[in-house]
């Protein structure tokens, strides 16, 4: 497929993407208008953060608006920093064949289980306090730490994190149940190109 007919097509899932996840954010208000009592994605039991750290690539995401610059090869690098919080490192390759990079903090709200978190960004209006409510709750983990799911308190956001390029059969299928017992659906991921992996961009429960 040749990059501006990508382009189209990430466009249309993206917008066919957002359009679903509006009307799961609908459903979850009540008739009053306020949001429904709804419990957030339950964290893993335990987070081992240095087996956590390092390089992950992300071969699935519900679509934001902060990273439709990204074309394929979407990676995150964990990294203790010297105030012992998590040094981010979110690169990607763009649409222009560019490099994209942005650097940010991650700090753990939650002693008990390790897996929430708050993660900012001193670039990004909203986002640039270094305190505050968790936004990344790391929901399931491979037994090898080979995959990860990641989403938030309002199930808004969600990644495929792995450590290889691509992930076998077994391990997509558990990846889409560990979607499901978030509470989220699995059509809202669209697959992200890797180099060596994916190339299309699907909606996850096409696989």
């Amino acid at each position: 497929m040749h990059r501006r007919d990508l382009l189209r097509t990430s466009t249309r899932l993206l917008i066919a993407a957002v359009s679903a996840l509006s009307v799961t954010a609908l459903a979850a208000v009540g008739a009053s208008g306020e949001p429904g009592q709804v419990a957030g994605p339950a964290p893993v039991p335990r987070l081992e953060l240095e087996r956590y750290l390092g390089t992950w690539r992300q071969l699935a995401a519900i679509p934001q608006y902060f990273n439709l610059t990204c074309a394929r090869d979407t990676q995150a690098n964990y990294a203790l920093d010297p105030q012992g919080n998590i040094a981010v490192r979110n690169t990607c390759t763009t649409w222009a064949n560019t490099q994209n990079e942005i650097n940010g903090t991650a700090v753990v709200n939650d002693r008990e289980t390790g897996a929430q978190l708050h993660v900012s960004f001193p670039s990004v209006p909203t986002q640039d306090a270094l305190d505050g409510p968790t936004n990344y709750i790391v929901t399931a983990l491979g037994p090898d730490y080979s995959w990860a799911v990641v989403t938030d308190p309002s199930r808004a956001s969600g990644f495929v994190l792995a450590r290889a390029v691509s992930l076998d059969a077994d391990a997509w299928q558990q990846v889409r149940a560990a979607i499901t017992a978030a509470g989220q659906n699995t059509c809202l991921y669209l697959t992200s190109p890797t180099t060596g992996g994916e190339s299309r961009i699907v909606p996850l429960c096409a696989g």
